[in-house]
């Protein structure tokens, strides 16, 4: 198993979070991390694209994780990951974006 699994499975451990859980708050982390650091409105697409491209990244990992020990891929699993990791995200960016309910 990759340090990439390992440190997956210690934070699901250790906040007794599903996987699916751990997707939606890495990717609203990201989300917010990334507005935060580089003082974006929330309905600028950056951060969606910065989420969008760290669960690219973690899931092609995976995949590649899966292929070193022999398993099977269930690819359907990786974009449910992939949407998990994402609605909240895009939820947030349009209304945003189109309700002004997140204006200064």
């Amino acid at each position: 198993m990759s340090v990439f699994q390992d440190f997956k499975l210690l934070l699901l451990d250790t906040f007794g979070l599903s996987k699916d859980a751990l997707h939606v708050y890495v990717g609203l982390i990201v989300f917010f991390g990334t507005a935060l650091l580089f003082r974006l409105p929330l309905r600028d697409i950056r951060p969606v694209l910065a989420v969008l491209l760290a669960a690219l990244v973690g899931e092609a990992w995976d995949i590649h994780d899966t292929n070193a020990i022999g398993a099977p891929q269930v690819y359907a699993g990786n974009w449910h990951d992939i949407w998990n990791t994402m609605f909240w995200p895009i939820a947030i960016m349009l209304l945003a974006r189109f309700t002004g309910l997140f204006e200064r």
